[in-house]
């Protein structure tokens, strides 16, 4: 019985491991620019979430490219249930992330910087930035202030990329990811309602610390020190029953 169930445990898990294989394939084959590293985090971090979240899986998801400069399309939309991609586009950071390349990040209010991370999109408003999605940050300390600090997509007339080749970089946001007006009601449309988005910068403090960043490895980790200490406290117990019966 024990083999049995071995068998069809591995059995599973060899399928599940060949479709996300298959499922970064395909996305990677869809959206052939796109960083690999990138798409294959972004995946993990979807997988990760709806596991510890207890959710089901998100049929959409955004990656944004945040290492990429403005200038240039990074933001991907796909929706991995119909294989396909949405949308590939221009986004802007905030202010106070940069220029063209973006450099700093931040979960603070007021810094006008963009957050990195994973989050989670709620529900559409139409505010001063016309129709906009609410994004939920799911990684404390990195993202979590989000709808405290109303970080949302919106569509904004400085994400242009005519008057980006002549002033060197996209326009800059307060911290929100923007794109051009004529496609974010599309965008914001494909996204809302409990979608994933995935903002990705090669910060290593981000990368060694969120929770749905190599998660398998971290649970793995957890649960060994847990049973360490499980062994510890078992040992000391019995360590204490013998000298007791002394």
């Amino acid at each position: 019985m024990r083999k049995s169930s071995f068998i069809f445990a591995s059995l599973f898990l060899l399928s599940s491991q060949a479709f996300a294989e298959t499922t970064q394939g395909m996305l990677s084959r869809l959206a052939p620019e796109i960083n690999p590293r990138v798409l294959n985090l972004a995946l993990e971090a979807r997988d990760c979430a709806a596991k510890h979240l207890s959710e089901s899986l998100s049929p959409r998801l955004a990656v944004i490219d945040y290492s990429l400069p403005s200038t240039e399309r990074r933001l991907w939309v796909f929706d991995i249930e119909a294989r396909k991609l949405l949308f590939a586009e221009y986004v802007a950071h905030g202010q106070g992330t940069g220029e063209n390349f973006a450099r700093d990040f931040s979960n603070r209010d007021g810094s006008h910087q963009t957050s990195l991370g994973l989050f989670r999109t709620t529900s559409t408003y139409n505010g001063k930035n016309g129709y906009s999605l609410k994004m939920e940050g799911l990684e404390p300390g990195t993202n979590d202030a989000a709808m405290a600090r109303a970080i949302v997509m919106h569509g904004a007339a400085y994400v242009n990329p005519a008057a980006a080749k002549v002033q060197g970089r996209l326009g800059r946001s307060w911290g929100c990811p923007a794109v051009r007006p004529e496609v974010a009601e599309a965008v914001i449309d494909s996204l809302k309602n409990g979608q994933m988005i995935f903002a990705y910068y090669p910060d290593t403090n981000w990368l060694a610390h969120s929770p749905f960043i190599d998660c398998r490895r971290k649970d793995n980790l957890a649960a060994s020190k847990l049973n360490s200490k499980a062994s510890s406290i078992l040992t000391m117990s019995d360590l204490g029953s013998t000298q007791a019966t002394r």
